[in-house]
C-alpha cells in the first residue's frame, strides 16, 4: 500500500513481492506508486534516489534466466525459420554502444516520458538526430544539451495541471504498452532480414518485449536511473560471455558466418 509520500511500504517477501507487484502492474499500469527511495528533490531522486543494487542484481539475474530459457529459444527459432542473421559482430564487440549508448539513450526515449511525459518532449529532437545519424560525438553533445536543459529550473513541459495529470492517467496502461512494444520493435534492426513472415516477427523481439515491461516497471517503481543500470547490466551479461568464449576460441579457428 502507498503511504502518504506515493511511496509503497516496504513488506516482506523480498523479490517474491516484487514479483507479484511487477505481475500486477503489468494487468493493469498506473505511473504511481513509488518504491521507498532516499529522501532528496524530485528530479534527484529520479535519477540516483531508486537505485538499489540488491534489488536492481535480483531483477538482472531473472531476466538472464527467462531469456536464457524461455523467450531466447522461442526467439532463436523464429530467426532460424526467417533466414535472419543478427548484425552483432562477436569480433568486435561494441562495449561502449551496448554498456552505456544504449541504456542511456533507449531509457530515455523510451522510459523517461512514462512519468515525465513533458519533459520528455524536449528530447524529441536529440532523439530524431540519434536515430538519423547513431551513436557520435555529435549527436552526444546534441543529447547531452538536451538533459541540461530538462535540469533548468522552470522549464516549461514539466509540471502538469489535475485535469490533465488525471487525463494521462486513464491513457496510461496504452501509453506503457506503446511504449514497450516500439522498444521491441526497433531492435528488428539488429538483424539481417531474408524473409519477410509477419506472423513471426513477434516472436523475433520476444526478449526484448519482456526485458523492456521489467525496465517500464522498474523506471516508475525506482526511477530513470534504477531503469539505465539494470539495462546496462542486463547487456552486459550476454557481451562478458561472448567475450569469454571468443578468448577460449583457438586463435587460427575461424568464426562461422564472418
Amino acid at each position: 500500500m502507498p503511504d502518504r509520500t506515493g511511496s509503497i511500504r516496504p513488506a516482506k517477501g523480498g523479490f517474491k513481492t516484487e514479483l507479484r507487484d511487477f505481475v500486477q502492474f503489468v494487468k493493469r499500469p498506473s505511473p504511481g506508486p513509488r518504491l521507498p527511495r532516499a529522501a532528496m528533490p524530485s528530479l534527484a531522486a529520479d535519477w540516483i534516489g531508486g537505485v538499489d543494487a540488491r534489488r536492481i542484481f535480483r531483477w538482472v539475474l531473472f531476466l538472464w534466466g527467462l531469456n536464457l530459457l524461455v523467450l531466447g529459444p522461442l526467439a532463436a527459432g523464429a530467426a532460424w525459420l526467417l533466414g535472419a542473421d543478427h548484425r552483432f559482430n562477436p569480433v568486435d564487440l561494441p562495449w561502449f554502444l551496448a554498456l552505456a549508448w544504449a541504456p542511456v539513450v533507449e531509457e530515455l526515449m523510451f522510459r523517461l516520458g512514462m512519468r515525465r511525459p513533458g519533459a520528455a518532449l524536449w528530447l524529441v529532437p536529440a532523439f530524431t538526430a540519434i536515430v538519423m545519424y547513431g551513436s557520435g560525438l555529435y549527436t552526444g553533445i546534441f543529447l547531452a544539451l538536451s538533459l541540461a536543459l530538462l535540469a533548468w529550473p522552470g522549464m516549461p513541459g514539466v509540471r502538469w495541471t489535475f485535469t490533465w495529470n488525471r487525463r494521462y492517467r486513464k491513457a496510461f496502461p496504452w501509453v506503457f504498452h506503446l511504449l514497450t512494444l516500439a522498444f521491441a520493435v526497433l531492435h528488428l534492426l539488429n538483424f539481417n532480414l531474408d524473409a519477410l513472415v509477419w506472423w513471426l516477427m513477434p516472436l523475433l523481439i520476444l526478449p526484448q518485449w519482456g526485458t523492456g515491461l521489467v525496465l517500464g516497471w522498474m523506471r516508475v517503481r525506482t526511477g530513470i536511473g534504477a531503469s539505465m543500470l539494470m539495462h546496462a547490466l542486463f547487456n552486459a551479461g550476454p557481451m562478458v560471455l561472448v567475450w569469454l568464449l571468443m578468448q577460449a576460441m583457438p586463435a587460427d579457428m575461424s568464426v562461422p558466418g564472418l
